[in-house]
Parts: structure tokens; C-alpha cells; sequence
């Protein structure tokens, strides 16, 4: 394969995509055509990513829109622009769609949100259009079949209800024979259906047909709510940058930014490049990136990262990185592409009817044209609607809808747990969750900062210590401040205090009831040579001095949420092998905080690309067949949890992002309800292969009776039928699962 001296990467959005099968296709398909080193279909953000070669790259792409039109006529295909640059990214909001995709309107709003809103509706329609057809078509075939009709009207209305119903299946198999692919679900529903017609079974073979694209409805509302989209990580990129020439400062794009610039980043600002402080000291909100809830403080000589929200001081930053290689649009790339890795799960039903319909369609034929050859006194009419009504019975009808149904089931079920699975091939991921990566901060703690120990000195009571820190923390607006003000819970009056100081990077001075009160880190001890002891417990450590005197110091640390061991306890229960915690947090409150929980592994001090290569790790460990689940809350986690099998978010304090992003969310915050998740997937499971195993035992019972000539047409319908309310039935018992039995797992 040709590929060029240095491969170029083409995006393309296909939009209307919504079977992995047709996706793994496409893929198969465009990986053929002639200049193309690699492609890759993403199912969950329906993009095509390839490599070709740049000499003939026009030529290139339109070989694969015409490829993709031949396989997939239904899919409209986009440009995403260079996929390789930011600048093309934002060209793609911009501009790509209206090029060649007539229903996107963009009345100046967010290209990203337009982008996103669009084609939620798309789908939305689409699934209201089905729904109308079908009630149309169910309409007039009753119709049909209840009012004393001649038998010319009889036989038109149950046509025109048959096209309302399943046209679109009928012309999707006469196109994919065509085009060589006969044995398809399609094929085998029209030739039922077309079948029962020719036979004068007139309702069956709108019965059918109305059964099969009930199925294909519950399947598209499953992909179209497990869809992902991605744009709400737009937030995190930075729109400007305050870039310093001489004496003047003009705000421009952070990709026009060069390494060596000088830009100037005010409180409130996003640190729109990677850089070294040069001036200025501040505290920084770092949470989009580590997670960790507590800021941090820069100075002359810092590195700060994009991404960081200043917080309070004027920072002048030398720029480090071009834009394309910061932070921030690592983490947004990593995103992108992440997703991409993960292989669709494929639909049970669409793997199945590879292998079962081309052997029901030969035996069916078989059936009709050797009895007459072999035996004397057999008619060739008799057989073919014997062969018919095999055919008319294999339709998997009960598996079709009681399966879509099984999973909504498990779906519903969780839901009322609190747990929100936005398909169900990822309720389905979860029965094979073998490995469970946490995230510390939110996740498996409360991400709140909160006083854990007051440990006073030479004298002081815990009482006294704890007022005189809430009075010297007054005016602060640190969390750890606030926290310490909380643990005082008295009303603080400002009279008392004078001649406050905040000391940056250190903590505070103040004159408090005439005595000096200094409360901060060891680094202010040291400076003001308080003499004191190192202490040994886990967590901020905040020392209170008065009068130069060591008078003991606060512990303040994250508190870990009440159900976090027992989550831990419960998927072990489950079957889960490792569990394993990440964190952005040092090495020593990292082991603590796994010790006190009874995780397996712990890795500390990550930063979100650290994280993904991480769970990497991890993946290589496992055998193909077992999957990992992470949970995490923050928007540093989101390209975390595109790349694991499961991604799980904690909705109620988890980033936009995140949520976003994952497969999975908590909306009660409480890591527990994972393993409730877990065992309404098993039990779905179970459900589901009951009704597999039911239905193809009775389908195979009945094919028998059908082919010897016992079961009729209409036996046929009520076997089929009475199957598929059967499953249904069964799959309902799947909303029964109460959170009570889950608790006692």
C-alpha cells in the first residue's frame, strides 16, 4: 500500500451512523483503497480517521465519500477539516458542516454546542418518524384485517400498510443484493415477509415485519442515548491569549503564540499556554487538570500549566510549548482520539443472523425443491409453502425485541438505582468488568476539605488553638481556611483582629487580642525561626505559632465517603479481581487512604496524561476477553474515562466533561452503586440468554412441525408471537430488581 513519504491525517464525520456493524464496514471498506496506510471508524463520536498519502490526498478522500456512499448509502459524509491541527478543529465547527450538509444552521452560537445540538435531533427525529410510520401502519393493517373489506381493497390496504412499516427494509436488501451482500437480516425479514404475501398470509406478513422494526427502534434509542459527545470538554480551551510586545499587550489566538513569548495572564483567565512564571505570584485553580480541589500556589521560577485558572494575582509567563504541544490540547486530543480505541460492542442479533440466516434460507430452499425431485406424489406447490412457513417462523422476532427490551430493562433498573447507562452495550461491558480503577479525589473521597486533627502544644487547648486559627484565617478565601472557620463554627469578630497579612506561598500574620498569631505552612516556621517538631500524620498540615511561639498545629484532610470500603468489599464480591486507585495526590496520602479502603494498587502524583498510560498498563495485564471500569469525577479524568472499556462519572460533583464523556453515571455521588450496576448488568444477562434459549427452542420445535407440514402459517404467527410476549414478559421482570438486594451483595 502506497503510503507517501509522511502519511497525512483526514478526519471525516459521518453523521447518521448508528450500527457498529456498518461502522466496521466502512472501516474494512476505506482501509482497502489504494494510499491509505491506516483507518479508523469511531462508532461513539461517529468520526472516520485516516492516514493517506499527502501527493494524492483530494483524490483520496473522494474515493472514500463514494466508498462510504456505496456501502452506506444512509450516511452523510463531512468534512472535519485537518484533523491533525487545532486551527482545523475550529475550521471544522465553523465552516465543514454547511459545505455539504443541509440541515445545520448556525445562528452565530457555539460552533461546538451547534454542532452537538444537531445532531441530537437528528437522531430525535428519526426515531419520531419511526414511531409515526409504525403507528400508521398498524393502524390500517387493522384496518384491514377487522373491517368486511372485498378482497382487492383487503389486499391493497395491507400493502400500503406493509410499505409504511417496512418499505425502507425491503429496498435496503434489494440494494445489499446488488451489491453482493444477500444473507442480512434484511434479506431474510422481506423474504418472510414478501413470502407470507405470496401465500395469501396477508397480515402475517405485516405482523412481522411491524415486530422487526420495533426491535430496530429500541436498538437506534439505545445507540442514540449512548452516543458521546465530547463538545462540552471545548470548555477547558483557553479562547485567548495576552500576548506582550514591548510596552503593549494585545489579546490573540494561543496558537499565534511562540515559544519564548512573554503573556500576561489575569485573575479569572485560563493559562492558555504551557509556561514558567517570570513575575507575579498567585494561587492557581488546577482542578480541570489534577482533580485535586486544593490550589496551587505559583511564584517566579513555577511552572504553570494550561489550563490552571489564576485566581487572584497578575502572572507574566514566558510560553514554553506551542499551543498544539500544551497541556490542554493534549488532554483534548487525547480525548478525541481515546474513544476510537475501544471496540464497539457488536449486536448480538446482527452476529447471530450472520450465521442463521444463510442456514435457514438454504434449508428453506432445500425444502422446497428436493421433497418434489425425491419423492413421487409430492406436489412442488405444497412444499414451497411448507418452505415459506419455515421461513415465515425462523424470523427472529422474539430475540428482536426481547432482547433490545432485556437491556432497557437493565437500563430502567438502574436507573432507579441512581446509576444512568447511557446503552446497553455498556451494560453489557459491565458483566466482564474485571478490573476497577478509582479515582481518589470525588470519587472515593468527598473532595471537601475538612479539620481531621487538632494537636496543641506547649500549653494550648484544643479549643483555644482551633479560635485562634479561625480568627487568623478570617479573611482568607482558601478551602483549607474555610474548613478550619467551619470546625470553629463561632461567629468571628473583626475587631478583634489588626494589622493583617497575608503572606504568599506561606500562610498569614495577624495581631489578634495583642498577641501575634501566625498560621501557614512549615516553610513561614522556618521563616520566622519557630522552633517545632515535623509532624507524622497524614494530610495538610497547618501550624499555628503566637508570639513566636509553637503553640501546635491543624490536620486538614479530604474525608473518604461513608460507602468507599464498602464499594471495594462489594465488587470483590462481584468477581472483580484488582481494584486499583489513581490519584493526582502525593505518594503518602495516596497508600493511606488505599490501606484504609483495601484497594489492591495505588499510583500517586499522576497527571492526566499519566493517568491514561496507567490504565494502559493495566490493559495490557488482562486477557481480551475481561474489561476495565474507571470512575473518576473531575474534567482530568475525562480522556481516562473515554479510554477505559467502562467509563464511569459521579454526576452530582463530576465535571460536565466527565459526564460527558463516561458510559456510566453515578447521579447519587456514592462509589457503591458501581457494584449495583454490576449485578443488575449479571442479572440482565441472565435474563437476556433465558429468552435466547426460549426462543430458539421453541423456533427450532416449530421449524420441525413447519417443514413435516403440521404447523400452518397461522400456528406459525401465534407460536411467534405468543415467544415474543413470553420474552417481553421476562425481559419486565428486569425492572423488578430492588436496590435492597443489592445493598446486601
Amino acid at each position: 500500500m502506497e503510503t507517501g513519504n509522511s502519511a497525512i491525517k483526514r478526519k471525516l464525520v459521518l453523521e447518521g451512523l448508528d450500527c457498529a456493524n456498518c461502522a466496521l464496514k466502512i472501516e474494512n471498506g476505506v482501509q482497502k483503497i489504494d494510499g491509505v496506510s491506516a483507518c479508523s471508524v469511531n462508532f461513539a463520536n461517529k468520526t472516520l480517521t485516516m492516514e493517506i498519502a499527502p501527493d494524492r490526498s483530494d483524490d483520496i478522500l473522494e474515493q472514500t465519500k463514494k466508498k462510504i456512499r456505496t456501502l452506506e448509502p444512509g450516511i452523510k459524509v463531512l468534512e472535519y477539516g485537518a484533523a491533525g491541527s487545532q486551527k482545523g478543529r475550529v475550521s471544522k465547527h465553523n465552516h465543514a458542516p454547511n459545505q455539504d450538509h443541509n440541515h445545520s444552521h448556525h445562528h452565530g452560537d457555539e460552533a461546538a454546542e451547534d454542532e452537538h445540538g444537531h445532531t441530537h435531533d437528528h437522531g430525535a427525529q428519526s426515531i419520531k418518524i419511526m414511531v409515526v410510520r409504525l403507528i400508521a401502519g398498524l393502524a390500517i393493517g387493522a384496518a384491514a384485517f377487522a373491517l368486511p373489506l372485498s378482497r382487492e381493497l383487503e389486499l391493497i390496504l395491507f400493502i400500503a400498510s406493509y410499505l409504511i412499516v417496512g418499505g425502507d427494509i425491503v429496498f435496503k436488501a434489494l440494494k445489499n443484493i446488488v451489491r453482493g451482500q444477500v444473507f442480512d437480516e434484511y434479506f431474510l425479514m422481506s423474504i418472510a415477509t414478501v413470502g407470507a404475501f405470496m401465500i395469501g398470509e396477508y397480515p402475517e406478513g405485516v405482523a412481522v415485519m411491524l415486530f422487526y422494526q420495533v426491535g430496530e427502534l429500541f436498538q437506534s434509542i439505545a445507540v442514540n442515548r449512548s452516543r458521546k459527545s465530547i463538545s462540552a470538554l471545548m470548555d477547558i480551551r483557553p479562547d485567548f491569549a495576552n500576548l506582550k510586545s514591548g510596552d503593549e499587550i494585545k489579546r490573540v489566538s494561543p496558537e499565534e503564540v511562540q515559544v519564548g513569548d512573554i503573556i500576561i495572564v489575569r485573575p479569572g483567565e485560563k493559562v492558555p499556554l504551557d509556561g514558567k512564571v517570570i513575575e507575579g505570584n498567585s494561587a492557581m485553580d488546577t482542578s480541570a487538570l489534577t482533580g485535586e480541589s486544593v490550589p496551587r500556589e505559583v511564584a517566579a521560577g513555577d511552572d504553570a500549566l494550561s489550563g490552571f485558572i489564576n485566581k487572584n494575582g497578575v502572572l507574566t509567563i514566558e510560553v514554553s510549548k506551542v499551543f498544539g504541544e500544551s497541556t490542554v490540547s493534549k488532554i483534548l486530543d487525547l480525548v478525541e482520539n481515546a474513544s476510537s480505541k475501544k471496540a464497539p460492542t457488536e449486536n448480538f442479533i446482527t452476529k447471530f443472523a450472520r450465521y442463521y440466516t444463510p442456514f435457514v434460507v438454504i434449508v428453506a430452499v432445500l425444502l422446497a425443491v428436493l421433497p418434489p425431485l425425491l419423492f413421487s406424489g409430492a406436489t412442488f406447490s405444497d412444499w414451497v409453502y411448507r418452505a415459506l412457513v419455515f421461513l415465515v417462523i425462523s424470523c427472529p422476532c422474539a430475540l428482536v425485541v426481547s432482547i433490545p427490551l432485556g437491556f432497557f430493562g437493565g437500563i430502567g433498573a438502574s436507573s432507579r438505582n441512581g446509576v444512568l447507562v447511557k446503552g446497553s452495550n455498556y451494560l453489557e461491558a459491565l458483566n466482564d468488568v474485571k478490573y476497577v480503577v478509582f479515582d481518589k479525589t470525588g470519587t472515593l473521597t468527598k473532595g471537601a476539605f475538612k479539620v481531621n486533627g487538632i494537636y496543641p502544644q506547649n500549653g494550648w487547648s484544643e479549643q483555644e488553638l482551633l479560635r485562634q486559627a479561625a480568627f487568623a484565617e478570617m479573611h482568607s478565601t482558601h478551602p483549607i481556611a474555610e474548613s478550619i472557620r467551619e470546625a470553629y463554627g463561632q461567629e468571628l469578630n473583626e475587631e478583634l483582629l489588626s494589622g493583617y497579612n497575608e503572606i504568599s506561598g506561606h500562610g498569614i500574620q495577624v495581631m489578634f487580642e495583642g498577641k501575634e498569631v501566625l498560621t501557614g505552612n512549615a516553610k513561614l516556621m522556618n521563616r520566622e525561626n519557630v522552633d517545632f517538631a515535623a509532624p507524622s500524620e497524614l494530610g495538610t498540615i497547618v501550624h499555628i505559632a503566637i508570639n513566636k511561639q509553637y503553640a501546635g498545629y491543624l490536620v486538614i484532610a479530604d474525608e473518604v465517603k461513608e460507602d468507599s470500603a464498602q464499594a471495594i468489599h462489594s465488587l470483590k464480591n462481584l468477581g472483580v479481581k484488582k481494584v486499583f486507585m489513581l490519584t493526582g495526590d502525593i505518594k503518602a496520602v495516596g497508600e493511606a487512604v488505599g490501606k484504609k479502603l483495601g484497594v489492591d494498587e495505588v499510583r500517586s502524583e499522576l497527571l492526566p496524561q499519566h493517568k491514561v498510560e496507567e490504565l494502559e498498563k493495566i490493559d495490557r495485564q488482562k486477557s481480551s476477553k475481561e474489561k476495565i471500569a474507571f470512575v473518576g469525577d473531575g474534567i482530568n479524568d475525562t480522556p481516562v474515562l473515554a479510554r477505559a472499556d467502562v467509563g464511569v462519572a459521579m454526576g452530582g460533583l463530576g465535571s460536565d466533561a466527565a459526564i460527558e464523556a463516561a458510559d456510566i453515571v453515578i447521579m447519587t455521588d456514592e462509589p457503591s452503586k458501581l457494584a449495583s450496576a454490576i449485578h443488575i448488568a449479571k442479572r440482565t444477562r441472565r435474563i437476556v440468554w433465558q429468552n435466547i434459549i426460549f426462543a430458539l427452542l421453541v423456533k427450532a420445535v416449530f421449524l420441525l412441525l413447519g417443514a413435516f407440514g403440521i404447523a400452518t402459517m397461522w400456528e406459525a404467527v401465534f407460536s411467534d408471537v405468543g415467544v415474543t410476549l413470553l420474552a417481553v414478559l421476562n425481559a419486565m421482570r428486569v425492572l423488578k430488581i430492588k436496590p435492597n438486594l443489592v445493598q446486601g451483595i
